[in-house]
């Protein structure tokens, strides 16, 4: 008998595609939400390639929007995300991008504002910070209802050549084919180059910090994960990290149980 006190299942989405990341990245991101999820969830990976996954984690073809071939493995497969029947999924789904870390509880997300399209306020480069803030999301974590957004497909599919041309990165669209903006709460998505880093010239004599109230590092352009936990040394001095072993408390391929 089932305990209808209980929670209502979630599904937890990601994209992979192509070689950049390796099912270790998966494997990773799906530990870390078995750690720190405590309702029931489908842990879905829509690929082009499943080998290597988790047994838990569910493969799925990557979806079937229609996109120009020089579109087809770019992040504007996550409009997909929002067609109706997909992966037979039902409920609230949230998306996480493969190169985030989790590093705390994740019930909130899906406490918050119920119902609603919820997505991270993007960031503004630290030299930027007498400019007003864009009014658009960071498409690494997004939350919608399932069979609720096929409007979203139809609308780019209305728009498509005008929506390619005219948002630049994807995400500006995605924000905008939402078609409501609620910010997620701002400590709980940091990002790796925002907030842990710290800035230049200490970038090259401290190390990054973990912010104290966030649940989720944020992994947007360079470096990934991988590159901070070794320590990234790009072209641009102020662009550089140096070793980040905290790195390796959240981002875990073993068993959820730490098998």
């Amino acid at each position: 008998m089932s305990d209808t006190s209980s929670p209502e299942a979630v599904n937890i989405v990601t994209l992979k595609w192509g070689d950049r990341y390796g099912p270790e990245f998966a494997n990773r991101l799906y530990n870390g939400v078995a750690k720190n999820l405590t309702r029931p969830f489908r842990f879905i990976c829509f690929t082009d390639n499943g080998d290597g996954l988790h047994p838990e984690v569910e493969v799925h073809p990557l979806p079937p929007i229609v996109l120009p071939e020089s579109h087809q493995r770019t992040t504007w497969l996550k409009l997909g995300l929002f067609m109706d029947g997909l992966a037979d999924m039902q409920g609230d789904c949230m998306f996480l991008d493969l190169d985030l870390l989790i590093t705390g509880n994740i019930d909130c997300f899906f406490e918050y504002m119920p119902g609603k399209r919820c997505i991270i306020h993007n960031w503004i480069q630290r030299h930027l910070i007498f400019k007003k803030r864009p009014d658009i999301g960071n498409s690494s974590v997004f939350r919608w209802r399932a069979n609720t957004t096929q409007f979203i497909v139809d609308k780019f599919y209305a728009e498509a050549e005008w929506a390619m041309a005219n948002f630049k990165p994807p995400q500006t669209y995605l924000t905008y084919g939402l078609g409501e903006k609620y910010w997620w709460p701002e400590e709980w998505a940091q990002s790796f180059k925002r907030h842990c880093i710290p800035p230049f010239p200490l970038n090259l004599i401290q190390t990054p910090k973990l912010p104290p109230d966030a649940r989720m590092v944020v992994f947007h352009g360079l470096p990934d994960p991988d590159q901070a936990l070794e320590g990234y040394k790009a072209k641009r001095l102020h662009r550089r990290c140096l070793p980040t072993p905290w790195i390796r408390d959240f981002w875990d391929e073993s068993g959820a149980d730490g098998a």
